[in-house]
Parts: C-alpha cells; structure tokens; sequence
C-alpha cells in the first residue's frame, strides 16, 4: 500500500505549467495531441537532450530547470532511468505538483517513494493514437480529490478516451489498450501479405487492408451492436464472409491467439513492475 505522507488528500490541479522529462515518440505524441487539442504551447516546458525540434515552436530544454514548482511532471524517459532522474527532479516537486509517469511498469507506490513531495501520483497508459486525439488512455491515481480527478480526466481527454483503472487491472490493460496497436498493425500486415501471396500486388494488398480496417473500426466505434455480433451480421450463412470466419472461429482459434499475446503482454508488464521495485 501506499503511505499516506505527502499525499494530501485535497489536493487539487490545475495545468498552467507541465514539465516533460523526455519527449520520445509517445511523450512527443501526448504533446503533439495537446497542442492540437488546444492547450497552449507555453504551459509546457520540455527537456530532452536528443530532441532537435518539437510541435508547436516548444524550445527544447536540454538540462532540467534549476529552480520552479510545476503544477504536474510527465516523466518520459525509460523506466531503468527512474532511480537517476528521481533525485534530480526533487527541487522542482512540491504539495501542488501531479507526477504523471508513462513509465511501464513502474507501479503507484514506487512513484510515491520517488516523490515524497508530490501532492499525487498517476499512472497514464496512452498509445500513439494520442496524436490524433484517438487513444484510449488508461488512468490510475492516488492523492487526488474529486475536483483533481475531473482536471485530470478532461485534460487527458485531449488525448482520447481516458478510463479510470484499478492498479491490479493496470498490468492487463496496458497489454490491451497501450500494446494493442501493435497487435492491430500486425493483423492490417498478415493480410496484405495473404493477399499478395494470392495474387494482389502488394501496394493494392496494403491501401486495401488499411481502408478496410479503418472502416470497419469507424463503423464498430459507432454501431449499437458489438463487434462479435458486427461479424456475424457481415456473414450471410453460406457465404463467402461465412467460410472465412469458419478458420478464425475453428477451435475458438482467434479467441486463442489473441488470449495467448495479451497474456504474454500481460505477464511482462507484470516482470517489469518487480524489476522496478528490486
């Protein structure tokens, strides 16, 4: 569990200042999806020391601020950095500032050890999608009142579609909704390679997968049906949609496969939490 000290339980938020620790390619998309989701470039101050540019005009910062309180810190860098960059931020962190980690791994009660100062903790599990505001993004707090939850949850709405998670669920939801595009691109890739192995060419092979998967995911987003009843009304009986779905659903074989990623997904998040701890 987590102690209590330093994390009030009033604390409230508010964004008028965020410092970025590291801006690789998801930090870098959050900001990207905030600036175009109209949060102004000035509240973000961002270090980084490989990053030459940055959306919106954003100088880059290449050492850490000397001095200042911010009302919240994303940490971006790697979670095996957490242990060298913690004590350098101390100065900076105070009863107001939020620490939002996109740290895989690293759980609420390690954050708060390396925060003591910090009014509250978050862990934020987006996608890349956050740069077209299209992510879901996962949230799990401690130290933050009702009127902080609400901030946070329309700022993180910028991003997507962000969901209140319970720690103990965090480790499956990352391998579902923060992994998951890779497991999509991966489906969108296995298609246009079936189809060029039976005979399209492959740039046809690749618009057509994309397209199609991009309209069935708009059309799933908005119908009223879910999408195993979605399937099924694409399958006429005896139809072609039919004989398709007949290999996926043999033997429950898709329900298996993608049981056996998220699992895998699942239980590595889980290992790097206890690295984090160790």
């Amino acid at each position: 569990m987590i102690s209590q000290a330093g994390m009030p339980s009033d604390c409230t938020m508010t964004y008028e200042s965020i410092l970025m620790v590291g801006c690789g390619n998801m930090a870098g998309a959050m900001l990207e999806g905030w600036l175009k989701g109209g949060v102004p470039a000035k509240t973000f101050t961002v270090m980084d020391p490989m990053r030459e540019e940055l959306p919106g005009g954003i100088p880059v910062q290449r050492e850490l601020p000397e001095e200042g309180q911010f009302d919240a810190i994303l940490l971006g860098v790697k979670p095996q950095m957490l242990a060298d960059v913690a004590p350098q931020l101390q100065k900076l962190v105070g009863p107001q500032t939020t620490i939002l980690s996109i740290l895989a791994g690293v759980q609420l009660d390690t954050l708060a050890k390396n925060f003591p100062d910090a009014g509250s903790v978050v862990r934020v599990m987006p996608n890349l999608a956050v740069s077209l505001g299209k992510a879901p993004v996962a949230l799990a707090e401690h130290g933050l009142d009702d009127a902080g939850r609400d901030t946070l949850h329309r700022f993180m709405a910028h991003l997507g579609t962000p969901s209140w998670v319970g720690e103990d669920k965090f480790d499956l939801v990352t391998a579902l909704a923060g992994s998951g595009p890779g497991f999509v691109y991966r489906f969108i890739d296995a298609l246009k390679v079936a189809a060029v192995r039976l005979g399209l060419d492959e740039k046809q092979a690749t618009d057509l997968s994309i397209a199609m998967t991009e309209g069935a995911s708009a059309l799933a987003s908005q119908s009223e049906h879910d999408p195993g009843k979605l399937a099924d009304m694409v399958a006429s009986p005896g139809g072609v949609t039919r004989k398709g779905l007949d290999v996926l659903d043999e033997d429950q074989a898709m329900i298996q496969l993608m049981t056996k990623c998220l699992r895998a997904a699942r239980d590595r998040s889980v290992e790097m939490s206890r690295e984090a701890r160790d």
